[in-house]
């Protein structure tokens, strides 16, 4: 992303001790600096906190295997074109057992061999969320025959979260976050 922040990251004065900590543990557990998403976030804290209770009841601690969310969210941020997205998810894709190969086809979408039929319907219904704000019934009856009613929730809630974040990450210009 080229053009400057619209709202820049915040220091610990600007987004509060909690925050600033959070970040800073995120980033420890990321395995870089404190993401500046988080830091941008955090100059709202009281929506900032919500945020994380809500994202962190879809990952880590969603009903849907690691693996399956790290596709979901590669594959939307792949369609959003949302490279901020995509670098962070796929440090914590490969800490999910993801590969290269994982990856490629992540990009290549659901009809790339390889994917398990599981797999294929979740790419299958993201694709089609992202594209529609719907699932077809085809998709769903396929997606309905692996998932559970839970997961299928998680899901739809998923795939619009991090189609959500895209956007928030577009408008507001978060810049990448600078490794060492």
């Amino acid at each position: 992303m080229s053009a400057p922040p619209r709202i820049a990251p915040g220091g610990r004065g600007d987004v509060g001790v909690v925050s600033w900590t959070i970040a800073r543990v995120a980033g420890r557990v990321t395995g870089g600096p404190p993401p500046n998403l988080f830091l941008t976030l955090g100059r709202h804290p009281a929506l900032f906190r919500g945020w994380l209770r809500f994202a962190g009841r879809l990952m880590p601690r969603g009903k849907l295997p690691r693996r399956e969310t790290e596709l979901v969210i590669l594959r939307v941020s792949h369609l959003r074109e949302c490279r901020y997205e995509h670098d962070h998810h796929v440090r914590l894709g490969r800490q999910a057992g993801l590969t290269d190969a994982d990856f490629g086809r992540v990009e290549e979408g659901p009809a790339a061999a390889g994917w398990t039929p599981r797999e294929q319907a979740i790419l299958q219904a993201t694709d089609e969320l992202v594209a529609t704000s719907d699932v077809s019934d085809e998709t769903w009856s396929r997606l309905s025959s692996v998932l559970d009613n839970r997961e299928l929730i998680e899901l739809v809630l998923l795939v619009g979260h991090y189609e959500m974040l895209a956007t928030a990450i577009g408008t507001l210009r978060i810049q990448p976050d600078v490794t060492a």
